[in-house]
């Protein structure tokens, strides 16, 4: 699914050169539940924002479900994010005057995909995440867990091949945070690739995989077989 071999990333502000990510190796199959983690700084960020396709590599490869990143244009990574990669944020980024519905439907009217068929598929999303009751529900009408699934419902509708979450519980409750953190782990049963960046080592546990970041550079890779770290 995900293919990394030294990669790197310099950041550059004017004789100033920032190395963010240093020769990274890393591969990520289908179906995989991972946490990235790392404090600020670590370069956590940047490797989402370049998993993502909202970033360039300054060097090395990048592999997204058999496609090779770096080769690609600008109008291209944007086809890719679109197709590819389902995004949840930590603020929602919900459009505020929008129905739940006409939310989930966004991402499928950049992809050109018919009004009738936008409408079934986002009706399906929702109710997946458990959320058909309030499909004409405004943000300012829902929980902050009920947004977060909203937002999970949009990542969904394009089937992409991962959604890649960036600190998806920081602005929820426990018990919100508790009811998205159930949604990911039923989605990804299911057999969805998810990808969690978060500070927060409680929701990193709960993933069958950590990665840990430090100073660019992969510290940690933990993979876990039932309660077993392997």
């Amino acid at each position: 699914m995900i293919t990394v071999k030294e990669l790197n990333k310099v950041y550059e502000n004017g004789s100033i050169a920032v190395q963010a990510l240093k020769n990274v190796d890393l591969e990520i199959e289908e179906g995989e539940f991972v946490a990235i983690t790392g404090a600020s700084g670590s370069g956590k960020s940047t490797f989402m924002n370049i998993i993502g396709c909202l970033d360039r590599t300054t060097s090395g490869l990048y592999i997204l479900d058999e496609e090779k990143i770096e080769d690609l244009s600008d109008y291209e990574l944007a086809e890719i994010r679109n197709r590819k990669i389902g995004f949840v944020f930590q603020s929602f980024n919900l459009l505020p005057r929008t129905s739940a519905l006409k939310n989930v439907e966004l991402p499928m009217l950049y992809a050109g995909i018919s009004g009738k068929e936008r409408k079934q598929r986002a009706l399906e999303a929702l109710a997946k995440v458990g959320l058909a009751d309030r499909v004409h529900h405004k943000p300012n009408e829902l929980s902050g867990g009920q947004k977060q699934r909203v937002a999970v419902a949009r990542a969904l509708v394009n089937r992409p091949a991962i959604i890649l979450a960036d600190e998806p519980t920081g602005n929820l409750d426990s018990k919100a945070t508790q009811e998205v953190m159930e949604l990911f782990e039923k989605l990804n049963h299911d057999g969805v690739t998810i990808i969690i960046v978060t500070h927060e080592q409680e929701i990193a546990e709960r993933t069958k995989r950590i990665i840990s970041f430090r100073d660019g550079e992969v510290i940690l890779d933990e993979k876990k077989l039932g309660d077993k770290n392997i």
